[in-house]
């Protein structure tokens, strides 16, 4: 077996455990190459349908290609789409210019603990991988959080020989990620291979193009002739630049990725 044929089966195997495990669940499609990687696995895992719904966390301020996406593959996919916002922090007047992390805990990470204790989810797909970023490698594949959604990352259970802790306690909340294991050149041999669509800006158009989208403010193009896919994977190989150098929030520091991600964020 080819390797991403390997990934691909691990991911399924996650992906169907999780579902046997936690009846009330949903996976989280920012509109990016990872997590709509993420929903065609789901699909594959069953049978080309996605049974649970699907969060799409919204700042508001996200670029316009996103949204069209959305809209599109949710409902090519027929997806029980589910757009939640933080209404109140956005009527507040919330926003970048704000501060960064400010925004993302209000925008993103409040915004996600309130559509967990909403619709009352047990766990959560994200298509996080761990040489994304430095904090994320900490992460485990069944990851838990406690009764106010926050990550305890020094206390997390062992995953030896592809044994996960898939089961919570009461009071838990399990956050899943299918595709800890992958790399970025992973991701886009995988998109090549599956023919998975992906937003446009991935793309390089006049001599730039993005490696990492989210809220349009607070990130930036590379430099990049890299225009088709194959020209992608070919970048990929020889850069020395990093996958979220081009994310706000991540070039304040190492420390603030943590505390975010120690609050519920993504």
């Amino acid at each position: 077996m080819d390797h991403l044929s390997m990934l691909e089966n691990n991911s399924i195997y996650i992906i169907r455990e999780a579902y046997n495990q936690f009846q009330k669940v949903a996976s989280l499609w920012s509109i990016g190459k990872d997590s709509t990687t993420l929903i065609w696995l789901i699909r594959k895992a069953f049978f080309g349908q996605v049974p649970f719904p699907v969060v799409h966390i919204d700042t508001g301020y996200k670029f316009k290609e996103i949204y069209q996406f959305r809209e599109k593959y949710a409902k090519v996919w027929e997806l029980e789409l589910i757009v939640h916002r933080n209404e109140k922090a956005i009527k507040d007047g919330m926003e970048p210019g704000k501060g960064k992390f400010e925004c993302c805990t209000e925008l993103k990470t409040n915004a996600l603990k309130d559509a967990i204790d909403k619709y009352g989810f047990r766990a959560l797909y994200l298509g996080i991988r761990r040489d994304e970023h430095g904090i994320r490698a900490k992460e485990r594949v069944f990851s838990p959080r406690d009764q106010d959604f926050e990550w305890d990352y020094k206390n997390q259970p062992p995953e030896l020989w592809d044994q996960y802790k898939s089961k919570a306690l009461e009071e838990e909340h399990i956050r899943v990620h299918p595709l800890l294991g992958w790399t970025e050149l992973d991701i886009w041999q995988y998109i090549k291979r599956e023919n998975i669509p992906v937003v446009g800006l991935y793309f390089a158009k006049d001599g730039k193009r993005f490696r990492s989208i989210g809220c349009e403010p607070c990130v930036n193009s590379i430099p990049s002739d890299a225009d088709t896919l194959d020209r992608i994977i070919e970048e990929l190989k020889t850069t020395t630049i990093s996958e979220r150098s081009g994310r706000a929030q991540d070039k304040e520091s190492d420390y603030m990725m943590q505390k975010l991600r120690a609050l519920g964020y993504m």
